[in-house]
């Protein structure tokens, strides 16, 4: 992989991170997923909620890991 392509991938997985956090935050087993989106997320970050799905969706953690030891 190039340089710019995983410094963009990063990047991604980085705000993903950022959006992941923010869910996590506010999350609970009452507060449905499409609220949090609505109330919490989409104020910060104007994503979509299929976004969101695919944020939730992303092994992020992972893949920044594996990626920064591509760069490294």
């Amino acid at each position: 992989m190039t340089k710019r392509k995983t410094s963009g991938q990063v990047n991604k997985l980085k705000r993903y991170k950022l959006i992941l956090d923010l869910y996590n935050k506010y999350k609970t087993d009452d507060i449905p997923t499409t609220v949090v989106w609505k109330k919490y997320i989409c104020p910060v970050y104007p994503i979509s909620r299929t976004t969101l799905y695919e944020v939730l969706n992303t092994p992020v953690y992972r893949e920044l890991a594996k990626l920064e030891n591509l760069v490294d």
